[in-house]
């Protein structure tokens, strides 16, 4: 007798064959596929299937980059930095004009005190550092508060554009060098040629507008008999300098400029390498695992900032007789003949060197260091804060 096949109905927990889902397999390794799961007896893709044969894939979309952005994050950013740190500005240009040099060498005989050159380097520091803070104290006093401010509005009028253009030509420039030289890689290489390029560009567009603020900054000294200003604001001074000297005067101290260069270079490439530092260090943190201590979470918060003024401490103290020789070739002064003093860059190098000693090519140090350190903290700042607000970065 033929057993009859069974008609019960098979368990709910019982799967039939039709219920079990195939899975794909890798021709290779013989490997389950994760590129689906079953949930509830119901199959889901995790990743997309492949493309048909004989079709091409669509690429992913790059990100839209945004040029305009590096020129207004660095144009808000030398603003803020710019009006925050005015008052050591005004400090510093006076230190490094001959008009308070010969007023603090006058006061020094009168003590009968040596010029600083000739006494020890502790002594003549400390000395530096009680004139600037004295000069410091005498200037609202003897002329207003707003005196600390003087000169601002062409500041502000040369620094917005300079910075602007400056992190424009350098953030872009990064991304053109890097294709161009790099095959696409961010190395020192590619720092260091899109500050340079930036530097020149930034100080050829700007010279005329930081000569106007140096002399207006330095007005008194050109001030008459009867105790009046020469200039009467800045367009009158643009308008005398042409008349007086013709435009090429609007670009006296551009030679020591281009010289510049080779602070905001050296700058630039000591802040991308103290980022990257401090990216490793994060990275390496993520993947230890371990929770961060008080010394990670400073190093998270301050890091880019204290990147940004230490670049600028480091580069400011190795190149800054740069500063003292444009300040001086800016403001123009004459001879007991009533010639120019100084007819060029190394003419002003050599004169003061031997007429003042080399602490003089160092004049105004101390405020100057006071003013740039912050302020560059303040401005790269800014500079990364607005990038990423604006939905942008500032990598390759």
């Amino acid at each position: 007798m033929v057993p009859t096949p069974s008609t019960t109905r098979p368990d709910a927990n019982q799967k039939t064959l039709s219920d079990i889902q195939p899975f794909t397999q890798s021709i290779e390794l013989g490997q389950v596929d994760p590129g689906t799961t079953q949930q509830n007896g119901a199959r889901s893709q995790i990743t997309p299937p492949p493309a048909p044969a004989g079709t091409t894939p669509t690429p992913t979309p790059l990100k839209e980059r945004r040029p305009w952005a590096h020129f207004v994050a660095g144009g808000l950013g030398g603003m803020t930095s710019a009006t925050l740190t005015s008052p050591l500005d005004v400090l510093k240009t006076r230190l490094q004009s001959t008009f308070y040099q010969d007023q603090l060498s006058a006061a020094r005989t009168a003590k009968g005190l040596p010029p600083p050159h000739l006494l020890p380097l502790p002594r003549a520091a400390w000395m530096h550092i009680s004139e600037t803070g004295q000069i410091l104290a005498a200037i609202p006093k003897l002329e207003g508060w707003r005196a600390l401010f003087k000169g601002l509005g062409p500041n502000l009028v040369g620094v917005v554009p300079a910075r602007a253009i400056n992190f424009w030509a350098y953030g872009n420039g990064k991304r053109v060098y890097s294709n161009l030289f790099f095959d696409g890689r961010e190395t020192a290489g590619v720092h260091l040629l899109s500050a340079a390029t930036a530097g020149v560009l930034t100080g050829t567009a700007t010279n005329p507008i930081w000569l106007v603020k140096t002399r207006l900054q330095l007005d008194k000294q050109h001030a008459g008999e009867g105790g009046g200003r020469q200039y009467r604001n800045a367009f009158d001074c643009v308008r005398q300098t042409v008349r007086q000297e013709g435009v090429r005067g609007l670009y006296r101290g551009l030679s020591a400029s281009y010289l510049g260069v080779s602070e905001s270079t050296l700058q630039w490439v000591l802040y991308e390498q103290a980022k990257s530092s401090l990216s490793r260090r994060e990275k390496d943190l993520r993947l230890s695992g371990r929770k961060p201590t008080t010394t990670d979470r400073v190093v998270q918060t301050l890091g880019h900032l204290t990147a940004a003024g230490g670049a600028k401490f480091i580069a400011a103290l190795i190149t800054y007789p740069h500063e003292v020789v444009r300040t001086r070739l800016r403001q123009a002064p004459v001879d007991a003949s009533g010639n120019v003093k100084y007819r060029g860059l190394w003419s002003c190098f050599t004169t003061v060197f031997k007429e003042e000693g080399m602490g003089a090519l160092y004049g105004g140090l101390v405020p100057h260091m006071l003013r740039v350190v912050p302020s560059a903290a303040i401005m790269f700042g800014v500079y990364e804060g607005v990038l990423g607000a604006l939905g942008e970065s500032s990598g390759v």
